[in-house]
């Protein structure tokens, strides 16, 4: 089984076609063959952070059955082909789960068998988080996970880093690409107000749902913002 992550830009003009997929994608992607789960996601203004939507910047999740699988539809899948077109650029990273726990949509997507457990301290990871969050909550989820999750895009060891929902407002996520499992865990640990805002989710409790899953960085490909991110990553095949 594979996790992929890709982020694509899509043109100027393509604003319409690309806030319609939201609708009209995912009954194609629900049948296509080895995709076990799938979200397509849009991202905010200022890095995909901010309130106002980005209506050229969206992110598609998927677990695969296989490595195969998944090669077969980047490759080939009409409707991916069509993304491409209208894109002026993507950038895709290939996953290995490490450490999941919660739900999305009452399951746990990443919570599959691997050959591997552990990752060493200097090699690239990802981190995503994801919250449904409560109505009467929005607010307070605004004002405070808002500008820390903002924040991780200048943390030291972060490569890149973006907010993506699946619906305004009240389905949020971020994902974030780190240099190494070391820097990650240090911006964890040590950071005062990233403390302090998981403190309070819990106290207050911000979310109807939510999930945590760190990956090991397998492969890294294409550009983000004119960029591969984890370029030392770019050449590497696979696992």
């Amino acid at each position: 089984m594979l996790t992929t992550v890709t982020l694509f830009t899509l043109r100027p003009n393509q604003k319409r076609w690309g806030l319609a997929q939201m609708g009209t994608s995912p009954p194609q992607l629900q049948r296509v063959t080895g995709l076990l789960f799938f979200k397509l996601a849009g991202s905010g203004a200022d890095n995909g952070f901010g309130l106002w939507p980005n209506l050229h910047r969206y992110g598609f999740l998927a677990v695969w059955e296989s490595a195969e699988a998944a090669a077969a539809f980047f490759a080939s899948h009409p409707l991916w082909q069509e993304y491409r077109q209208r894109s002026t650029e993507m950038w895709a990273v290939d996953l290995l789960p490490l450490k999941s726990h919660g739900f999305w949509d009452g399951v746990n997507p990443f919570n599959y068998p691997t050959s591997e457990t552990t990752v060493p301290d200097d090699a690239p990871v990802a981190v995503l988080t994801r919250a449904s969050i409560r109505w009467q909550k929005t607010w307070r989820f605004w004002q405070y996970v808002a500008p820390t999750s903002a924040a991780v895009a200048h943390a030291d060891g972060v490569r890149a880093a973006i907010g993506l929902g699946e619906l305004p407002i009240i389905r949020q996520a971020t994902f974030s690409v780190w240099e190494s499992a070391r820097k990650m865990q240090q911006y964890a640990y040590r950071d005062a107000t990233h403390r302090e805002v998981i403190k309070l989710t819990r106290q207050e409790n911000w979310y109807g749902e939510e999930l945590f899953a760190r990956f090991q960085v397998l492969r890294s490909e294409g550009t983000l913002d004119g960029i591969n991110p984890l370029e030392v990553l770019e050449a590497t095949p696979p696992v």
